[in-house]
Formats: structure tokens, C-alpha cells, sequence
């Protein structure tokens, strides 16, 4: 009976145990099924060894292990998140991320919405880094590099030294080169930061400066709402949870390993000197190798050197040559007066191809020697290209240059007479006077140039013979280069401005058109009149940029007009170099109109008379095109002397701009009055429009109204007005 009590009392017992580890198990089971909440991080990985990608692309580093440390104590499964913005503040603002890290105190975020922090995680120390020996001032005083990443950072900066100037950088290189070149007086970063960067070679010439260290807070951000105060106060309760000392053991843990690797350029770096040593072992064997070869070409480099100083043509100096041969002349008598001359053979193309290039070359060389016969040794001549001579002579009396237009020019020009070829060279020349500036700064390719406007000149006149050098031509020469240069840049900056110039009703005084005109206020050289920068583009062939800009400007103006209920027009020019048979400028009008949603006859195109007469075929398709999609075309300058009146017959328009100065000028006036009359009545049996431009008094507006033309456009009127002026013009008119 007791051996069974027994066995049922030691039965009972594992009942209970058994019993008891199924409650125990429940209970564990039970807490291991407690969901906990998820926490996105979002920190920077450009701050080794703070946050880093590790090996397997996971971000890690003591910012990233005390946050794990934190969250866990806080109840949360922590995910980092690399940050994409430029700076913390931007990625505050990102909902990607219930908070960031690090920042050293609550800021602003990029949006404007306050922040609040965590308690401290860290005392992060921030360091100063220098270029080489250089002592540093007081660090209130300093101009100081940070990342642009570390925006956050450098407000709580800004607060502990107030008289600090902050430079941002995009990355760690670029702030680098700016401390060597003295852009900043040293660097500011987490020290943690400086103990890996400072271990790339190139950077050994940094040095970490100790006295101007100071430490910042290393917390957790979020933004000031109900659930930004939940999750930090949360982790705060996960902060104070963490030992201090195993936070100490995480900072240990990654300042101990040795995180930087090295790249190709930093291997490049470290040997260099023996690189340096095998480039010039290399360079010597080189050297010892070629030096017998280069003893036996000393002779001939010599002979090559005499053929680049000497034209091997006519056995004058060449262009290289001339150029020594002046600046040894200049130097040997700095008293005597130089001067130098351009000369060019105006009908050498004509000569190679009618007589053949054997000619011209004898031609040539005739050239030289009958000039090399006339000079001294302390002058010189030298063949720059072609049919191109310059010569340096003594400048003497009128009777010397007389000598030397019998003893050179004349027989040059009649070469070929007296072959009896019957073709008379034609030589232009342009002469420049040395100062005594050219013989302090012998500058000899610009006094050449000097010659050379001197010679464009007597070309450009249709004639031959020779010119002294201009100055004043030089200076505009130079003016219109930077204008053609500086086109691109005006019309980016929009220094070039369209102004407009009302046309009005003289019966009504209404405003019933305006025509658009350019305007440049260059950045240097203030407002710049129509007269300096038009006919530079037009030479350059930069008219039609100009052109394409001032339509596209009026069509935005007329659409913003449009868009206030008011409808306009405005006539815009067409020079005569905007019509070719490459571009499609019927096309390119009716595009702008439909980019900008506009009527046609919103938009009248002005095409001087003088393109009537140069390119009559094309203008007449370009014409009939325009108007086919509705444009309204107008003959501008009608009168002012080019103009043919079978273009009247020949190219249809809708409208004539008369040029009331045609009246005004030189002649009878008597005659002009009776051919303006005539134009009048002529346009109007024609069907056509007219309007009168240059208006200036208020007897020529009677006399056209007298004679049935009312539209006018001029001085007397309106001069032309900035768009703000003219709007406000409208605006009263409309108003009365």
C-alpha cells in the first residue's frame, strides 16, 4: 500500500513539472509573438567611419550600431535608409524616413517645419584640419570648408561661433583642393570622420589641429508632430536603457579597425617615388639611346629651321621669320621710325586661273626681288600667304615712297603688259606707322593687323593703290568682334530688349499697330544703337538670330496681351539675309504663331524694299507663302531709293510703308511732294494699305492726311518705348 502512494505521489510530481514548463512555454511563446513596430532611419554613408557601406553593401558604423543598441532597448526593429538628398534639412522633409541622424541640436528643415531631437547619444568631437605649417587665428574669425551634406551640423556651428564664414563643398576632394589654394583656412568634420580620411595618402599634408577642437551632441531628429514626439520620446527611454560603456565599446569597435582601403590612385600616390625614380631611369636610357642620333640631325634640324624662317618660293622671309627679323630690328635702332605695310594682289585668283599658277608664282617672285632691290639690311620683307607680302621699311619722305611705288609697284602692275598678256596687276596696300609704344612692346602679328584693316579698306572701296592705318577703324573693328562674341550671352541674359513704336490713326489718334524694334543694353558697354550692333551681326551672318530671338518675344507678348483680352498686332522686321532657300521662313512664323496660339494677322512681317530687288524669285514664294497662311506682308523703306515699281506688280503685299523722309531729303521739294501724292493714290488703286514712318512734325501728318494717308508712324507721335511703357500707354488710351 506505501509503495503505491508512492509511485502516485512521484507521478503526481511530473504532472505538475510537465504542467508547469507548458505555462512557461506559453509564456515565452506569448512574448515572442509581441509585434514590434518598424523605425526607418535615414542617415548619410559618406561619413566613415560614423555611417558607412560595409563589404556587403549593409549600412554600418558607430552611428548605425548605437541606433541598433537604442531601438532595441526602445522596442523598435530598426531599417536604415541611405539619405539622397544634398543635406539633412532636405531629408527631413522626405516621409520616406521617420527620422534622421545625426544632428547636433534641433534646426529647421528645408521646408520651414520645426524639429526636435533626442537626448544625446554622443559627444562627438568636431576638428580643424589644416594645409601644411599653417597657424590658424581665433575660430571665430576663420573661413571654414564643410560638406554640403553636414548643413545640419553647420547651423549648430553658426550658433556656437557666430563669427565663423561656412564654405560648402559637394564632396571631400573638392574641399580639399580649396584649403590648398587658400579658398578657406581650414576644414571642420567629426574627428571620427578625420581618423579615416586622413588616412588617404594624399591627404598627408593635413594635419588635425587640436586647439580649435570642440564636441557636438550626436542625436536623433524627427519632425515637431504628434508621432515625431512618440517615436523620440521612445527613444529616449531606448538611450537611457544603453550603458555608457558598451556605447564606448561600439565608438572602440570601428576607430580601432582599419577601415580605409586603398584605391589604384592612392597605390599611385604612396610609390611614387619610385615611380618617379623608374621614369627617369627609364628617360636616361632613352636619352643615352638617342643622343647619337640627335648629334647626327643637328645639321639638318638646322637646315629645317632655315627653310620655316625663309619662303621657299621667293627667298623671302616667311611669316616666322619676318616676325624675328622686326622684333631684331626694332630692338637694334628703337629711334627710327618704322612702318609697315600690307600688300595684296587684288585679281591674283583671276591671274592662276587665266594665265596658270606657273604665272602667279613668276608673278611672286618678281614681286620679291624687285622689292628686295629697293631695301637695306634695316629692312624687311617676309610672304605670309598666298599672294600676301609685309614689309618693314624706314619710313622716309613722300619722295621715297614715290621711288618706291616706280621702282616696285609700277613694275609689278604692268608684269604681264610687258609680256605683252595684256593684264594689269592690281595691288592694294594698307600701311601702319610704328609708334614709339611698338618699339617698347613689339607686339609684331598686331601692328601687321594694323596694315591689314588698312588694306581691307582700299578692297572694300572697289579700288587699288594703298590706305594709312585708321585707328578709329581698329577700335570699331574690335568693338563689332566682342558684339558678334557677346550675342549668344545678351540674348541668354536678354540684355537685347524689344521696344515698340506705336502706330496710330491720325483722324481717331487710336493706336492701331506698333512695330518691334531691338534694343541692347550690353553689360559693358551700356546701350548699344541699332547702327553699332546691326551691321556687325549682318556681316557675321548673325542677323537671323537676332531676328528668330525678337519674333519669338513679340509672339510672347502679343500672347500675354491676348490672354488680358486685349487684341493687338505688330509689324516685326524681315532683313533680307533671313530668306534663303535653306530655312523655311514661312514655316518658322506659322510655328510661332501656333505655339503661341495666335491669330495670323496678329502679326504683320516687314521685309525692306532693298530684299525686292536682290533675290526677286525667292522673296516672291516666301511672299505668296506668308500670306497663304494669313500673315499680312508689308514693303518697308517704300521710297528710300532702291525701290523698283514692278515689285509692285510682280510680289503681292498688303500694305506699303512709305518713307516720309524721302520727302524731306535732298532734291525739289516741290517734286517730292507731288511723287508722295502719287505713291498715295498709286497704293490705294492697287488695293493695297499704306502707312507713313518718320513722321516728325505735324505738317508732314496734315500733308499725308490731305493726301488719304491717315496711318502714320514717328517722332511726332511716339519714339520707341520699353513693352512696360507701351502697355501702360494702351492701357490709358484704351481707357479714355
Amino acid at each position: 500500500m506505501k509503495r503505491a502512494d508512492t509511485q502516485k505521489q512521484v507521478y503526481t510530481f511530473f504532472i505538475s513539472v510537465l504542467i508547469s514548463l507548458c505555462l512557461v512555454t506559453g509564456v515565452f511563446a506569448g512574448t515572442e509573438d509581441v509585434s514590434r513596430d518598424t523605425l526607418n532611419v535615414g542617415v548619410p554613408v559618406d561619413r566613415c567611419p560614423m555611417f558607412y557601406l560595409d563589404d556587403e553593401g549593409r549600412i554600418t558604423g558607430i552611428g548605425a550600431d548605437m541606433m541598433r543598441a537604442v531601438s532595441e532597448e526602445a522596442g523598435y526593429d530598426v531599417n536604415f535608409k541611405r539619405i539622397n538628398e544634398v543635406t539633412l534639412k532636405e531629408a527631413l522633409d522626405n516621409e520616406e524616413y521617420d527620422v534622421v541622424m545625426p544632428f547636433g541640436s534641433a534646426i529647421s528643415s528645408a521646408a520651414g517645419y520645426e524639429t526636435i531631437v533626442s537626448e544625446n547619444l554622443l559627444q562627438t568631437p568636431f576638428t580643424l584640419v589644416k594645409g601644411g605649417d599653417r597657424n590658424l587665428s581665433s575660430i571665430n574669425e576663420l573661413k571654414v570648408g564643410m560638406l554640403k551634406s553636414l548643413g545640419g551640423a553647420a547651423e549648430t556651428v553658426k550658433q556656437i561661433f557666430p563669427g565663423m564664414e561656412i564654405v560648402f563643398y559637394a564632396n571631400m576632394d573638392d574641399s580639399v583642393k580649396a584649403l590648398r589654394v587658400g579658398e578657406v583656412d581650414a576644414l571642420l568634420n567629426n574627428s571620427y570622420v578625420w581618423s579615416y580620411v586622413l588616412q588617404k595618402p594624399a591627404y598627408g599634408d593635413l594635419s588635425v589641429q587640436p586647439s580649435n577642437m570642440f564636441s557636438m551632441d550626436f542625436r536623433v531628429g524627427s519632425l515637431d508632430t504628434p508621432k515625431g514626439h512618440e517615436i523620440i520620446e521612445r527613444l529616449n527611454t531606448g538611450i537611457a536603457a544603453v550603458p555608457d560603456t558598451h556605447l564606448q565599446a561600439i565608438v572602440l569597435d570601428h576607430t580601432s579597425r582599419k577601415l580605409y582601403k586603398y584605391d589604384f590612385y592612392d597605390y599611385l600616390y604612396q610609390y611614387r617615388l619610385f615611380l618617379i625614380f623608374g621614369v627617369m631611369l627609364f628617360t636616361a636610357l632613352i636619352i643615352i639611346t638617342t643622343m647619337r642620333m640627335r648629334v647626327m640631325r643637328l645639321e639638318q634640324e638646322e637646315k629645317v629651321r632655315q627653310l620655316i624662317d625663309r619662303d621657299p618660293l621667293t627667298g623671302v622671309l616667311s611669316l616666322n621669320g619676318f616676325r624675328k627679323r622686326v622684333e631684331e630690328l626694332l630692338r637694334e635702332h628703337p629711334d627710327v621710325p618704322y612702318l609697315i605695310s600690307y600688300n595684296n594682289i587684288k585679281n591674283f585668283k583671276y591671274i592662276n586661273d587665266s594665265l596658270g599658277m606657273t604665272a602667279g608664282d613668276d608673278l611672286l617672285r618678281f614681286w620679291a626681288q624687285k622689292s628686295m632691290e629697293v631695301m637695306t639690311d634695316e629692312d624687311a620683307i617676309g610672304r605670309i600667304e598666298g599672294d600676301h607680302f609685309v614689309v618693314l621699311r624706314k619710313a622716309g619722305s613722300d619722295e621715297k615712297m614715290l621711288r618706291d611705288e616706280i621702282d616696285v609697284f609700277e613694275p609689278v602692275r604692268n608684269y604681264f603688259i610687258e609680256k605683252g598678256k595684256g593684264n594689269k596687276v592690281q595691288i592694294c596696300s594698307g600701311v601702319y606707322v610704328l609708334t614709339p609704344r611698338d618699339h617698347q612692346n613689339i607686339d609684331v602679328d598686331h601692328m601687321i593687323d594694323f596694315a591689314r584693316v588698312a588694306e581691307k579698306r582700299v578692297r572694300d572701296n572697289k579700288k587699288e593703290g594703298y590706305e594709312f592705318y585708321n585707328p578709329e577703324q581698329w577700335e570699331r573693328g574690335k568693338k563689332s568682334a566682342h558684339i558678334i562674341a557677346h550675342l549668344p550671352v545678351a540674348i541668354k541674359d536678354e540684355e537685347i530688349q524689344v521696344w515698340y513704336q506705336p502706330q496710330v490713326n491720325y483722324e481717331t489718334g487710336k493706336i492701331t499697330g506698333a512695330e518691334a524694334l531691338c534694343r541692347w543694353n550690353h553689360s559693358r558697354l551700356g546701350w548699344l544703337r541699332p547702327v553699332e550692333f546691326i551691321p556687325a551681326l549682318e556681316d557675321a551672318g548673325l542677323i537671323y538670330d537676332l531676328d528668330c530671338y525678337v519674333w519669338e518675344r513679340v509672339c510672347k507678348d502679343l500672347k500675354k496681351w491676348k490672354d488680358q483680352g486685349k487684341y493687338r498686332s505688330v509689324s516685326v522686321n524681315l532683313a533680307r539675309c533671313d530668306i534663303s532657300e535653306e530655312r523655311n521662313i514661312s514655316g518658322h512664323f506659322y510655328d510661332l504663331i501656333k505655339k503661341y496660339d495666335l491669330e495670323p494677322d496678329q502679326l504683320h512681317i516687314e521685309i525692306t524694299e532693298t530684299a525686292y530687288t536682290e533675290e526677286p524669285e525667292l522673296l516672291k514664294k516666301t511672299t505668296e507663302k506668308l500670306r497663304e497662311f494669313g500673315f499680312h506682308v508689308e514693303m518697308d523703306d517704300f521710297g528710300s531709293g532702291y525701290s523698283s515699281l514692278s515689285m509692285l506688280k510682280e510680289v503681292p503685299m498688303d500694305r506699303i510703308k512709305l518713307d516720309f523722309r524721302f520727302l524731306t531729303g535732298a532734291g525739289d521739294p516741290e517734286k517730292g511732294r507731288i511723287i508722295v501724292s502719287n505713291i498715295i493714290k498709286m497704293v490705294h488703286s492697287l488695293g493695297m494699305d499704306i502707312i507713313a514712318e518718320g513722321v516728325e512734325k505735324i505738317t508732314q501728318a496734315d500733308y499725308l492726311k490731305a493726301q488719304g494717308c491717315i496711318e502714320m508712324q514717328g517722332y511726332y507721335f511716339y519714339k520707341p518705348m520699353p513693352v512696360s511703357e507701351f502697355e501702360e500707354l494702351n492701357n490709358r488710351i484704351e481707357a479714355e
